[in-house]
């Protein structure tokens, strides 16, 4: 009888030692753990610069958009995108490979 009471008092504490290695190990590496939280949030900081760069992407294509819209014509930049796409040049320039 002492033999089992003294490994009671064993098997209770051990096995809550378990139990909590158990959760501790799940807070830090299951799939909702602190691991994954932070490559969730870097991979969220990453998307938001990406974001950011096509925003401003997208708003200089709507500025150069306007520029060249019948609303509003800017010859210097319809000259500039002519002899870039087209490759046209005034007969009295040099171009240089």
């Amino acid at each position: 009888m002492l033999r089992t009471l003294s490994l009671s008092r064993a098997l209770v504490p051990g096995a809550l030692f378990l139990v909590g290695i158990y959760f501790t190990f799940t807070a830090v590496q299951g799939n909702n753990g602190l691991f994954q939280r932070i490559q969730v949030e870097a991979e969220r900081d990453r998307l938001e610069i990406e974001l950011a760069r096509l925003e401003r992407q997208v708003d200089r294509m709507e500025i150069l958009t306007l520029r060249l819209s019948d609303e509003y014509l800017d010859l210097d930049l319809l000259d500039e995108r002519v002899r870039d796409v087209l490759g046209y040049a005034r007969p009295d320039e040099l171009i240089l490979p």
